[in-house]
């Protein structure tokens, strides 16, 4: 799926080595949480663009899967992410979710579950409210379009939970900290952050 050389070459970020990377300081006084990290550098019309399209728009989801074990290896190898009791993925609303058949951070949130050995949960938290694309917003856009959109159906599953959020692609944060303030109201005990791509 993804060939050698490609491997060696995308950008990765080493976030999970550094508690004060790029993607924690876009939360930094936003959202509690204890670590934050994604597995790639983000930029237009490069190998990880090509990749995340592949995933998201054309049925790869074996691809989000793997990018998933990638990005569990990473977290075996940081402290700030060990005791992870749950995983939740950005929920799709059921909508998008006919019409795509599948949604991308399921399968990015099983392929790190693999190599964890945490159970995911994408029941627990849901999108309620149909939101336009998020693509060509701006960061205030972006969070009001985000306000309201997301519900926790199943506190009594998150009481006390490390609970790892698990997203494709983040890029001014808006809908992590929506789906984090959510979790947080029903009660989790911690808040990690991990996604395959970070937006620069």
């Amino acid at each position: 799926m993804i060939c050698t050389s490609c491997l060696f070459e995308i950008p990765y970020t080493d976030d999970h080595l550094n508690p004060d990377n790029r993607v924690a300081k876009q939360f930094w006084a936003r959202i509690q949480f204890d670590a934050a990290m994604a597995l790639l550098h983000f930029k237009k019309g490069t190998r990880v663009q090509s990749m995340l399209h592949q995933l998201k728009y054309k049925g790869k989801t074996e691809l989000g899967q793997l990018l998933g074990t990638m990005i569990g290896d990473k977290l075996l190898l940081s402290t700030q992410f060990s005791e992870i009791d749950l995983i939740i993925p950005v929920p799709m609303h059921r909508k998008k979710l006919y019409q795509r058949g599948y949604n991308q951070s399921l399968c990015i949130a099983e392929g790190i579950a693999q190599v964890l050995g945490c159970p995911v949960n994408d029941k627990a938290l849901l999108k309620v409210k149909e939101t336009a694309t998020q693509t060509h917003k701006g960061r205030l856009s972006r969070n009001e379009n985000m306000t309201t959109v997301f519900e926790v159906f199943q506190p009594a599953e998150l009481q006390g939970k490390h609970v790892l959020l698990v997203d494709d692609v983040i890029t001014t944060g808006a809908t992590i900290e929506a789906c984090g303030i959510e979790l947080w109201k029903a009660g989790i005990g911690n808040l990690s952050i991990a996604a395959v791509a970070f937006a620069d």
